[in-house]
């Protein structure tokens, strides 16, 4: 597509982005180098006026210095339906104003409106913890529950198991619990709130003491992996919470795990996704804001978001004709 389009990015503020690592800055770093108008909106900055969707839009200029990086081009108030496309990469927590943004994005008015990745109805029905329930076969034990009793019961049955928050991100609140400890009841209380809200618990996976595997997949097709090692002392290995990133290949049985996702991802618009994956085990499927490209570029020397960038061109022009 030779056209120029113009890409707008809903994501947290621009001021606070680190140039280097962020997933949704590379994109437009992608759309600029090909001539595209890169315009940014945080979730605050949309509305509805008359007949559509609107936002306060800032139309940016790019560049890789952190704390210089952009510059304001021009700022208006612009009908969502005016855009080609939409990257909806607010990051979490997914609560009521995401959910409100999601349902605005689809108000269009009379207009086709952009192409929108991911899908708002896709970001609505795919809690990033729970939408991996859809393929128990790919993945650890997992019991989701806000009965203590049988939380407990399952960690002694497992001997060892990973407790996580169904809302959690960045690796924030998840916790190791093991048979007999004197610390698993407390821990269960604050988890979910003395039985009152849902929390998650897995099976450990002895795996995970080597890392685990972010893989990107671009409408079901994976684009990129990493391995995710943790930092001593620690469970986690979000790199969000310290852990690094090494370079990683895929395995048959993972290329199995993810040709079974597909149809789903697909047909829910879920066009770009991270999953996470241990010891060939899914844990996680990540669609607000997957990350990892800026990674897996430096360890791979490829460029994803090029790539990207080259399927939305196609998908707009398939749109279009």
């Amino acid at each position: 597509m030779s056209s120029r389009l113009r890409i707008g990015f809903l994501m947290d503020p621009l001021e606070h982005v680190r140039v280097n690592h962020d997933t949704t800055f590379l994109l437009m770093r992608a759309a600029q180098r090909r001539g595209h108008d890169v315009l940014v909106f945080e979730q605050h900055q949309l509305g509805f006026h008359t007949d559509r969707a609107v936002a306060r839009m800032r139309r940016v200029e790019v560049r890789d210095r952190q704390g210089d990086h952009f510059t304001v081009l021009e700022e208006s108030l612009v009908p969502v339906a005016e855009l080609d496309a939409a990257f909806l990469r607010k990051e979490p927590p997914v609560d009521a104003d995401f959910l409100h943004a999601t349902q605005l994005m689809e108000l269009h008015g009379a207009g086709k409106g952009p192409f929108l990745v991911n899908s708002p109805a896709g970001l609505r029905e795919a809690n990033e913890k729970l939408f991996a329930l859809h393929f128990t076969r790919w993945m650890p034990r997992t019991l989701v529950s806000a009965d203590m009793r049988v939380m407990q019961a399952f960690v002694e049955e497992v001997g060892e198991a990973i407790l996580k928050p169904v809302d959690g991100f960045a690796g924030r609140g998840i916790v190791a619990l093991r048979a007999g400890d004197r610390n698993t009841v407390p821990l269960l209380e604050m988890a979910t709130m003395n039985g009152k809200t849902h929390a998650i618990v897995q099976a450990f996976l002895p795996a995970s003491r080597e890392g685990d595997k972010r893989i990107l997949l671009l409408d079901g097709d994976p684009i990129g992996a990493l391995l995710r090692v943790p930092r001593d002392g620690d469970l986690r290995a979000n790199m969000a919470a310290g852990g690094s990133a090494v370079k990683a290949s895929l395995t048959p049985r993972e290329l199995e795990l993810i040709a079974d996702l597909k149809p789903m991802l697909i047909s829910r618009g879920l066009h770009f996704v991270g999953i996470d994956v241990i010891g060939e085990r899914l844990t996680e499927v990540n669609v607000t804001s997957p990350t990892g490209a800026a990674e897996v570029d430096l360890l791979d020397g490829v460029d994803t978001g090029a790539l990207m960038m080259e399927w939305l061109e196609a998908k707009l022009n398939a749109r279009a004709g």
